[in-house]
């Protein structure tokens, strides 16, 4: 019997983060994604140097690529150094890249990564949401309750 994966993910060190993603889309599922990287990649994500936000995921041939995510050259490297922008191999099981794919080709979701970040063990990883879309009322109303909670703490804190 399989053991069950936590709800939440070890995450010790945030490399890059996708803040506006939440913004942007409504986060139905998330999965935990091992990425397969070049030395170098590891060393300029172990810098810090990384962006995410224009980035997405997509299912190829039963494999899961990252795509359009920008790790900088290291600065440290010679001419076998890696290219910035170049599609990343996430690792996930059969089973979840299944899941994935009915999902996107059915429900007309998107993969969107949300953070790119060092487990316990020192192990790139990526969290990356099966999402659907906001429209520009959603946002709205997303942005209405967001003012509401800063304003409704701020009347508990001068009251309270």
């Amino acid at each position: 019997m399989a053991r069950p994966k936590p709800e939440t993910f070890d995450k010790k060190k945030t490399v890059a983060e996708n803040r506006r993603a939440r913004f942007d889309y409504f986060i139905e599922d998330k999965f935990e994604a091992g990425l397969m990287l070049t030395g170098t990649e590891v060393k300029s994500l172990r810098a810090g140097e990384a962006t995410i936000a224009e980035s997405y995921a997509e299912v190829r041939g039963g494999e899961v690529w990252l795509v359009n995510s920008n790790i900088p050259e290291f600065s440290h490297g010679n001419r076998n150094n890696h290219e910035p922008k170049r599609p990343r191999k996430l690792l996930l099981h059969e089973r979840e890249i299944d899941k994935m794919t009915g999902a996107v080709e059915r429900k007309g979701m998107t993969l969107v990564p949300l953070s790119i970040y060092f487990n316990s063990r020192g192990r790139a990883k990526v969290e990356l949401a099966l999402a659907k879309g906001k429209q520009a009322q959603d946002k709205r109303a997303t942005i209405k309750d967001r003012d509401w909670k800063r304003d409704k703490a701020r009347l508990l804190r001068e009251r309270g």
